[in-house]
C-alpha cells in the first residue's frame, strides 16, 4: 500500500478510518506550540529538584555529609531516604528498587538525596557539594559476570518442547557457539520529567511524562502513604517515550510528590540529559549461548538456547522482558525440540527496563544469526534455509510455548518482498562486486518478522475510556492510552468519528488522567490503539444505540430504519437530520449523552510456571532486505537501500504506520550498529551524551527507503481489523546487521564465519574483518 496524499479532512470520502489522516498535534509538533510538561506556566513557589547521584558501582554509604548542600544558595531544603514518608519503592513488580539509597548504592548514578532549590540550575549546582564516604564492595558488570555468579534479580526461566537432547544428539549438523548484543539508550527528545503541585488533605496533582500514569498513581500513593484517590496524574503528551517512561518515570514522580506535600509548595523534577543517561535504565543487554541442531537442507532440527540478560541492580520489568525473549527465539520458524533458559542476571548497573520489542529483538535476533551462519556452512542461499523452516499453514503451525499460529501470512509476504526487491538478482550483482572490490565490500540480507501482540501478564490487556457528545454535536474522548507522538490519540479519534459519522475537527482527544479513566495499563507491548481503541469504540456504539432510539421515536419508525450515521448526518428512513439535531432532541428527552466504554482482550491465557499458555492475541509480519556497504580499512558501514513489506492488518491510519514502521526500522538499525553502551573498570557509564553515544542521524537514513504496507486484514476481531505496529517493525532491520555480516564475511568468499557482535560499529568491524584475514 502506497501513500500518495494525506487529506486532512478528507471530504471527499464518509470514512473514517482507513485514511491518512494528519497527527492530530501535527501543526503543533512543527510550529513548536504543543504542550509537554516543561512547557506548564510554573505556579507561583515553584520549586525545583536536582538528585544527588552515586559516585560508585557498589559500596556502603559509611557517612553522607549534606551541609554544604544545605548551604549552598537557593537551597530551600535537602532530603534522603529518612524523610519517605511510607515505602521507599519505585520497582513496578518487586519492591526492590529504592527511591532514594538507603544504607547502600548499588550503581554508579543512583540517587542518594534531593536537593530542592528556588532555581533549577541552584539545585543542580547544590547537588553537586554532597560529601560522600563509601566502603566499595565487589562489582557486577557484565551478564557473564552475573552467570558466573548464578547471580539473578529473579530465578532461572525455562521452557522446553520435545526432546532437544535427543534432537541435537541425533542431527547431522551442529551449529554451537556464543552471540552477544549490547543495551540501547531510549534518548526520548523530551527528559523524564514530573511536576507535583499539593493539595488539600494531603493529596497531591502530579504532571508527569509517563506511559503509565495509573502506575505512578500507585507508587506515589504508596510512597506518601495515602490512598490512590488522592493522587492525580496526568498526561497530555511526551515527547517520545519507547518504553523508558514505562516504569522508571516513577522515581521521579515519587520524589517530586514527596517534596511537595512535605513543603506544600509546587515541585518540578526536570531532569539533564547527562542525569538521564546515569540514572535511567535501557534495553537488556543479553549474552547467548547455543547449540543449534540441522539437516542437510538447512532444516532445524532442535535448539538448546542459554540467555543471560544484564537486567542491571534491580527487576523491573526484567521478568516479562525474559519471557518475550524465549517467547521470540522462533521468530517465523517451526522448532519441534528445544530446551530454553533465561537468567535475569544481577549487575551493578542501571536497573533494565522497557524498551521498543521488550526482550522480543534479543530474543529472535540470535535465530536470525544462526540461520544465516547455517546457510554459509551449508552452500546455500540463506533466504532458501529460512524458507524451509517458516512455519506452516496447517501442520508445523504449533510454537514452543504451546501457541497455534492461525494467521500466518509469511510465505506470502516474504515472496512478494522477495519480487519487489529483485534479492536473488542484487545477490548475483553483489557476488559480481564483491569479487572485483579489495577494499569495499557489499552485503545483502532478507530477514522476517513474526511478533506477537499483547502483554505478558493477562490482567493488562484491558482498556477504559469515556465519550461525551455535547449539546452542538462536538465530542469529548479519554482513554487509558498515553499519546508519545506515535498518533494513538489520532487513531481514536478516527474511531470515534467513524462511529459516529463525524468529520475529525468533530473531536477532541484530552489529556490521559487517572481521575477520568481508572487501572489503565501501560501505553506498552504496542496494544495502544487495540485496547483503547475498543474502548473508545464500545463508549461511542452506546451513545449511538441510545440516539438511533430517540431518532427512531421522533420519526416513528423502527430503529432497523435508522440506517447511517454519516458526514455529521443521520440518515432516517428516506429522511436526514444533522447530527447535532438530534443529538438536541436527545437532550431535551433526557437521554444519556455520555458512555463509558471498556474492552478485555479475549481468549489469553499463560502458565509462567511452564512458560506455556496463549500469551498473544495475534501475530504481526513482516520482512526487510538491506543492502550495505562496508570499508574494510576504516570498518565504517552504510545502508545502500531498505526495502521494507510490513503487515499492520488493515491500516487505520496508512501514513501514521508508514511513519511508525520507518522509524522503528531506523531506531532498531542503530541498536545494532552505532548505538554503543560503555563502562568503565569502575561501573561509570562513559557513554552518557549525545557526543559519546551516536544514535542514528538523517545521514545514516539509506537514501533509497521503500516502505510499503501488506495489502491484508487481521484474522482476529482487533479493532477496524488492523494491527499493531509500534513494536514489530524494530525487529526488521536484523537485516542490516545480517548485511553486514554477509559483507565481512565476504573478505573469506564467503568460507570464513565473522566475528561480529551486536551493535557493529566501525570498530567492531574493523577486528571481524582483520580476524577473518588473520584466518585466512
Amino acid at each position: 500500500m502506497k501513500i500518495d496524499s494525506i487529506d486532512h479532512l478528507n471530504t471527499a470520502t464518509a470514512q473514517r478510518v482507513g485514511v491518512s489522516f494528519l497527527h492530530e498535534s501535527a501543526d503543533l509538533h512543527v510550529s513548536g506550540t504543543a504542550t509537554y510538561t516543561d512547557d506548564l506556566p510554573e505556579l507561583q513557589g515553584t520549586a525545583h529538584i536536582a538528585l544527588g547521584l552515586s559516585e560508585k558501582a557498589h559500596a556502603r554509604l559509611l557517612e553522607v555529609d549534606l551541609e554544604a548542600v544545605r548551604q549552598a544558595p537557593g537551597v530551600i531544603a535537602v532530603l534522603t531516604v529518612a524523610d519517605i514518608p511510607a515505602a521507599n519503592n519505585c520497582g513496578p513488580i518487586l519492591h526492590d528498587d529504592p527511591i532514594l539509597a538507603d544504607g547502600v548504592v548499588h550503581y554508579f548514578g543512583q540517587p542518594i538525596f534531593a536537593v530542592i532549590a528556588k532555581s533549577h540550575d541552584q539545585a543542580r549546582r547544590a547537588a553537586r557539594l554532597g560529601k560522600i564516604s563509601y566502603e566499595e564492595l565487589p562489582a557486577i558488570l557484565t551478564p557473564q559476570e552475573a552467570k558466573a555468579a548464578n547471580a539473578g534479580v529473579l530465578p532461572l526461566m525455562s521452557l522446553k518442547q520435545g526432546d532437544a537432547k535427543k534432537a541435537l544428539e541425533s542431527a547431522p549438523h551442529r551449529l554451537q557457539g556464543t552471540f552477544q548484543c549490547n543495551g540501547q539508550e531510549q534518548f526520548y527528545l523530551e527528559g523524564q520529567i514530573s511536576y507535583a503541585v499539593p493539595k488539600e488533605y494531603g493529596a497531591v496533582h502530579i504532571w508527569c511524562s509517563t506511559q503509565h500514569p495509573s502506575e505512578m498513581q500507585q507508587l506515589v500513593a504508596h510512597c506518601l502513604g495515602v490512598g490512590a484517590h488522592k493522587v492525580h496524574v496526568e498526561c497530555r503528551r511526551m515527547g517520545g517515550g519507547f518504553g523508558g517512561k514505562e516504569s522508571q518515570s516513577a522515581l521521579y514522580a515519587c520524589v517530586a510528590s514527596m517534596a511537595a506535600v512535605k513543603l506544600q509548595r509546587p515541585i518540578k523534577l526536570r531532569l539533564d540529559r547527562d542525569d538521564d543517561f546515569m540514572i535511567t535504565g535501557k534495553r537488556h543487554g543479553f549474552y547467548y549461548e547455543y547449540d543449534i541442531g540441522y539437516d542437510d537442507e538447512g532444516r532445524l532440527l532442535g535448539a538448546r538456547l542459554d540467555m543471560t540478560a544484564n537486567s542491571g541492580f534491580s527487576a523491573d520489568l526484567s521478568g516479562p522482558v525474559a519471557t518475550r525473549a524465549i517467547c521470540h527465539f522462533d521468530n517465523a520458524y517451526y522448532l519441534s525440540d528445544v530446551d530454553m533458559s533465561a537468567l535475569c542476571g544481577r549487575t551493578n548497573t542501571q536497573s533494565n527496563t522497557a524498551f521498543r520489542g521488550f526482550g522480543g529483538p534479543q530474543g529472535a535476533l540470535v535465530m536470525e544469526v544462526a540461520l544465516d551462519t547455517i546457510a554459509r556452512r551449508l552452500g546455500k542461499d540463506p533466504l532458501d534455509v529460512r524458507r524451509i523452516n517458516f512455519y506452516g499453514k496447517e501442520d508445523r503451525n504449533v510454537t514452543p510455548y504451546d501457541q497455534t499460529v492461525v494467521d500466518n501470512i509469511i510465505h506470502e509476504l516474504v515472496a512478494e518482498l522477495e519480487e519487489t526487491s529483485e534479492y536473488r538478482q542484487r545477490r548475483e550483482h553483489i557476488r559480481q562486486f564483491n569479487a572485483s572490490s579489495p577494499v569495499l565490500k557489499k552485503g545483502l540480507a532478507l530477514t522476517p518478522v513474526k511478533f506477537g501482540i499483547s502483554f505478558n501478564v493477562p490482567a493488562f490487556n484491558q482498556a477504559g475510556a469515556l465519550v461525551h457528545v455535547y449539546r452542538d454535536g462536538t465530542v469529548l474522548v479519554n482513554h487509558g492510552g498515553t499519546e508519545m507522538g506515535q498518533g494513538l490519540n489520532t487513531k481514536v479519534a478516527q474511531v470515534v468519528a467513524h462511529e459516529l459519522g463525524l468529520n475529525l475537527e468533530h473531536i477532541r482527544v484530552t489529556a490521559t488522567d487517572t481521575t477520568k479513566v481508572a487501572n489503565t495499563s501501560a501505553t506498552a507491548a504496542s496494544t495502544g490503539t487495540d485496547l483503547n481503541g475498543k474502548a473508545a469504540q464500545d463508549a461511542a456504539y452506546q451513545i449511538r444505540q441510545r440516539l438511533t432510539t430517540v431518532a427512531a421515536q421522533l420519526f416513528s419508525v423502527e430503529e432497523s430504519n435508522v440506517k447511517k450515521f454519516e458526514r455529521g448526518q443521520v440518515q432516517i428512513g428516506d429522511q436526514t437530520m444533522p447530527f447535532f439535531q438530534l443529538v438536541e432532541h436527545a437532550y431535551q428527552a433526557r437521554v444519556q449523552l455520555w458512555s463509558d466504554g471498556f474492552y478485555a482482550t479475549p481468549g489469553l491465557h499463560w502458565d509462567s510456571k511452564v512458560m506455556k499458555g496463549n500469551p498473544f492475541y495475534y501475530f504481526s509480519y513482516g520482512a526487510a532486505v538491506a543492502e550495505v556497504l562496508i570499508d574494510t580499512l576504516t570498518g565504517e558501514s552504510r545502508l545502500l537501500r531498505a526495502d521494507v513489506l510490513h503487515d499492520v492488518g488493515k491500516s487505520i491510519n496508512p501514513a501514521l504506520d508508514i511513519g511508525q514502521v520507518e522509524g522503528a526500522f531506523i531506531q532498531g538499525m542503530g541498536w545494532l550498529t552505532t548505538e554503543e553502551l560503555v563502562w568503565n573498570a569502575q561501573g561509570k557509564l562513559t557513554t552518557h551524551a549525545p557526543s559519546t553515544y551516536k544514535i542514528p542521524a538523517i545521514s545514516d537514513c539509506p537514501i533509497d527507503f521503500r516502505v510499503n504496507l501488506f495489502d491484508g486484514h487481521n484474522a482476529m476481531d482487533s479493532i477496524h481489523r488492523s494491527k499493531a505496529v509500534g513494536e514489530p517493525p524494530l525487529l526488521l532491520p536484523f537485516c542490516v546487521f545480517n548485511a553486514i555480516r554477509d559483507a565481512v564475511a565476504s573478505v573469506g568468499n564467503y568460507q570464513i564465519e565473522p566475528e561480529l557482535n551486536a551493535p557493529a560499529t566501525a570498530e567492531a568491524v574493523m577486528r571481524a574483518v582483520a580476524a577473518i584475514r588473520k584466518a585466512k
